[in-house]
């Protein structure tokens, strides 16, 4: 059974975005092809809420080769996706430190459809535990057209650049 939402997307302005790829782009470090956000188009600093979208496009590096004929976006790329999402904000509000925020693991991760070129992939991450600015706790859900698509819960950690 999938979980109900973590915020009201209608509620939303998908057309107003917050930050566009640049804004993102001036506190995450992906480029090329492992960009995985467009927009965010929501924060909420007192919720630990954030909403943003990848448009994914018929040209994603993976579309070609899974699945040949029949492109779905890989489970591995979702994740990653969220990841971003929820990196921006412990980035940009500073909620642990360090150079770069990296995966510390993922838990309860459903897929629950596939995700296909042309579509947008709405995403929400949610803060729910910050320990000792070393970590970061956040549970994530991923929507097209209002359904959910896939869930679970990821830990940020600190990372430091060697040197």
């Amino acid at each position: 059974m999938a979980s109900e939402p973590i915020c009201d997307l209608k509620a939303l302005d998908f057309s107003k975005p917050l930050f566009t790829i640049e804004g993102i782009r001036a506190v995450n470090p992906q480029r090329f092809e492992m960009e995985q956000l467009t927009a965010i188009v929501h924060v909420d600093q007192s919720q630990h809420l954030i909403v943003g979208y990848k448009q994914v496009s018929d040209s994603e590096f993976w579309s070609r080769g899974h699945m040949p004929g029949y492109p779905l976006m890989p489970g591995v790329v979702q994740c990653e996706a969220a990841a971003q999402l929820g990196g921006f904000y412990a980035r940009k509000y500073d909620l642990i430190g360090g150079d770069y925020l990296g995966f510390g693991g993922m838990d309860e991760v459903r897929f629950r459809k596939p995700i296909y070129p042309g579509s947008r992939l709405d995403m929400i991450a949610k803060v729910t535990r910050v320990m000792a600015r070393r970590l970061a706790q956040f549970n994530f859900q991923g929507f097209v057209d209002g359904e959910l698509m896939f869930e679970g819960q990821m830990l940020g950690v600190t990372v430091n650049k060697a040197g």
